[in-house]
């Protein structure tokens, strides 16, 4: 495929840039088929879909006489793109040259977990191609998707990803996906100074969760970082060997949790399950060792185009669309707090509901996108990078949600069972990035291997604290 060469080099734009930092970010999506790969399906599929259309999936990023870095457009040989792998991989990631019959399922996903997480720390994208790659792994089923971030952010990635795929049970039919929904301020007749008020009121809070927000994520980008733990990242760490392991939760568990707490949702459930989760974890690396209510700090990404969710693929690639193609994201500061084991399973659920609120009721995403995109635009992408780099060493994890197709779907002709995502390694010690797919919603817990040595067992917390939030949740129904 073969894409026009009468372009003059577009600048990268100060978002783009963030991603160039001391180390690239790439984003790897991790599909798994139900039936072997037939490649000559998927470079046709390639070849005929939206993605090579797209200037960013067929430039190469190039730096003119001053340094600046530009998008040139190119060709591209879809066979430098496609890497097939034909030999099955054992759990440490190596190549298995003598096969010995089936595997279990667990050893197959712990291969491919530990192919994606080699892939993170020693195997950077090349340069002199576009900035995107498939690796297929034949005796797996699977394909792994890379894809430099300064591409875009993951609303554009899995839209473009839905693009290309069709529903299994209609093969004419894009996937249907579900759009975040936000809080709408209603008034009644009859009510119009209670309305009034309701909107000074709704508007006051804003305004003070803005700047109190604003203000402690400056405080934690410069000066305050969180108390040291077993599992504290920091300075370098984006370098160490990694792990990655996968938790596994039900959308109709995470469902149940919700009616628990009215007006929940799952970003909510998810919370309050990282939380419960991660002080399981301390207690069994440092049973008694940590204080009562000691702050952890997650780093989460927040889409902020217009429209939220998933987007239609046309309307990102409008110039002038409000949905706007690339990365259109702010970060906001979740904290979570250890708790000693035997607390109600519940009080993490309402936490995090009140902290989210909050989150949800403020412009810190907003903030957070602008002051990056000034520092940028003044200082360059050389100190915007430093600031961002200086956030994630304050902080202890980086999490997001992504929310999946509503029912199964296939690409290039083979049914995927499985969708998962996750990003190249930061300083942080432990990155969750979760998708839903299929009623599954699972987990991609990334972490550095010399920090966390037993992530399986992390797994098995967060997997452990959704379930007992269900019980705890259930007994509030039958109390009722």
């Amino acid at each position: 495929m073969a894409c026009p060469e009468t372009f003059s080099d577009e600048p990268l734009t100060p978002a783009g840039g963030f991603f160039f930092s001391r180390k690239h970010i790439v984003i790897h999506c991790t599909l798994r088929g139900k039936n072997p790969a037939d490649i000559d399906a998927i470079k046709s599929a390639i070849k005929s879909s939206l993605m090579v259309q797209h200037p960013r999936f067929c430039s190469l990023l190039v730096h003119d006489k001053k340094g600046f870095e530009h998008w040139r457009r190119t060709q591209i040989d879809i066979d430098r793109h496609v890497i097939v792998i034909n030999n099955r991989l054992d759990k440490s990631g190596d190549f298995v040259f003598e096969y010995q019959g089936s595997t279990a399922e667990e050893d197959d996903e712990a291969a491919v977990n530990q192919y994606v997480a080699d892939l993170t720390v020693s195997c950077p994208l090349s340069m002199d191609k576009p900035l995107w790659e498939l690796h297929v792994l034949m005796a797996h089923k699977c394909a792994v998707f890379r894809i430099h971030h300064a591409l875009g952010d993951g609303i554009s990635l899995m839209s473009m990803l839905m693009a290309s795929c069709r529903r299994t049970d209609d093969a004419d039919a894009l996937p249907r996906m579900v759009p975040d929904k936000r809080p709408e301020i209603k008034g009644g007749k009859g009510r119009e100074w209670f309305w009034l008020f309701g909107v000074l009121w709704w508007f006051l809070k804003m305004v003070l969760f803005t700047l109190a927000f604003s203000m402690e994520f400056v405080l934690k980008t410069f000066l305050f970082s969180d108390e040291k733990t077993v599992i504290t990242g920091g300075d370098g760490v984006e370098l160490w060997p990694r792990k990655l392991v996968t938790a596994k939760f039900l959308l109709d568990d995470m469902k149940a949790v919700k009616r628990a707490v009215p007006n929940t949702t799952i970003n909510d459930v998810l919370l309050g399950v990282v939380s419960s989760g991660l002080s399981r974890y301390l207690d069994h690396r440092t049973p008694n060792g940590l204080r009562e209510g000691l702050r952890m700090t997650g780093v989460a990404m927040v889409n902020i185009r217009a429209q939220p969710g998933l987007q239609d693929l046309s309307k990102l690639m409008k110039n002038k669309s409000e949905a706007r193609w690339g990365n259109k994201f702010g970060a906001i500061l979740l904290p979570v707090y250890y708790h000693k084991s035997g607390n109600d399973p519940l009080e993490y659920l309402k936490s995090a509901k009140a902290t989210v609120d909050k989150k949800k009721h403020s412009l810190e995403a907003i903030f957070s996108y602008w002051i990056g995109s000034l520092v940028m635009s003044l200082l360059g992408s050389k100190y915007a990078c430093m600031l961002n780099y200086k956030l994630l060493c304050n902080t202890t994890f980086t999490i997001s949600n992504i929310v999946g197709p509503l029912e199964e779907i296939s690409l290039a002709g083979n049914p995927l069972s499985s969708i998962k995502v996750n990003t190249s390694s930061l300083p942080q010690a432990i990155t969750m990035h979760m998708l839903s797919y299929g009623g599954k919603a699972e987990m991609q817990i990334l972490v550095a291997e010399d920090i966390i040595p037993d992530p399986q067992f992390l797994a098995k917390c967060l997997e452990d604290a959704l379930l007992e939030m269900k019980q705890a949740a259930l007994r509030t129904y039958n109390s009722l």
